[in-house]
């Protein structure tokens, strides 16, 4: 199926035609899951959340986008990043809070950026980061979004933002240098807080 037919059944579903939404969820599942797998493709026990259980939290959450105007693909997988980023940050926090630290393990900085998230305290902190950087830099802050919470590559990006993979290159290597400092900022400043 084209970008062209998803775009379409994103509008009908959009209009509220419930069939266009289940026509929809087979042709977009497989791409779903795929990204789903990129972004827990390396998670440890600390999540315990695997990619099918992903994308069926994403899909219980996208039924209930009854007022969502789907203008095409782009938005789509756009969005399905972010309630995927939701999705890990909520299961993130809840395991923390049941953990309340045990047994938790440090993860260098150049390591949060370059990998998938990997666990519930490196997951919050590139969420936090991620939400100062979005209002200093949002076209920026999506790609992450999506390198990092969707799993997506620099190409699936360009594809998907309808930019060169040589600008997404460009942004991704930006937006690493800012969040690699905000988080060595936020390392360094709850040592400094410990020590007191």
């Amino acid at each position: 199926m084209t970008n062209h037919d998803v775009t379409g059944l994103l509008q009908h579903w959009s209009s509220g035609d419930q069939q266009a939404f289940e026509r929809l969820v087979p042709i977009v599942y497989d791409e779903l899951r795929r990204l789903a797998d990129g972004s827990l493709r390396q998670e440890p026990t600390d999540l315990i959340l695997q990619p099918t259980a992903l994308v069926h939290e994403l899909y219980l959450k996208l039924v209930d986008q009854k007022r969502a105007q789907w203008r095409d693909r782009e938005q789509f997988f756009g969005v399905a990043s972010k309630m995927m980023r939701r999705i890990l940050v909520d299961h993130a926090r809840q395991r923390l809070a049941g953990k309340r630290g045990a047994g938790a393990a440090h993860v260098p900085v150049e390591e949060a950026l370059d990998q998938p998230a990997e666990t519930s305290r490196t997951v919050l902190a590139v969420d936090d980061a991620l939400k100062r950087f979005a209002e200093i830099d949002p076209e920026r802050s999506r790609i992450v979004e999506m390198r990092y919470f969707g799993g997506l590559d620099l190409e699936e990006i360009a594809d998907l933002m309808q930019v060169s993979r040589t600008t997404v290159k460009r942004h991704w290597s930006v937006a690493r240098m800012w969040l690699h400092r905000e988080l060595e900022q936020d390392i360094h400043g709850r040592a400094s807080l410990e020590g007191n």
